[in-house]
């Protein structure tokens, strides 16, 4: 069965030069594979991720990429200065709502970018 088998999300990017220099310029990612219609990009403790070229765009209207980070402040504040810029959100039916780009319920931190396609990342401290 797949419960103890690795995960990949997939991504879809209208322009995957742009999306390319997003990743690893403004997050610091690495690319580790780079196809004519595809890129695979790792990220920490060997996760990784796939973006691929699609002609038209799809919008999620949800978080489709999450990292888990040690110091929600200093990482937001890093991103910032590198000039992403981060989602407020104002959502009481759901307990949502930002300050300086970060949500704080309970025990948990989170904060939302938009790539450069257009998808929702969240950073999360637990």
């Amino acid at each position: 069965m797949l419960g103890n088998k690795k995960t990949t999300a997939v991504l879809p990017a209208t322009d995957l030069k742009r999306a390319r220099n997003f990743y690893t310029e403004k997050l610091g990612l690495k690319v580790l594979n780079e196809y004519p219609s595809m890129l695979v990009l790792g990220a920490g403790e060997g996760t990784m991720f796939t973006l691929y070229k699609r002609p038209d765009t799809t919008k999620a209207e949800h978080t489709v990429l999450s990292f888990s980070v040690q110091d929600i402040e200093e990482e937001v504040s890093k991103l910032k200065a590198g000039g992403v810029i981060f989602e407020e959100y104002d959502m009481p039916e759901v307990g949502v709502k930002t300050e300086n780009g970060i949500a704080v319920s309970g025990g948990w931190k989170s904060a939302w970018l938009k790539d450069s396609e257009g998808n929702i990342i969240g950073l999360s401290q637990m």
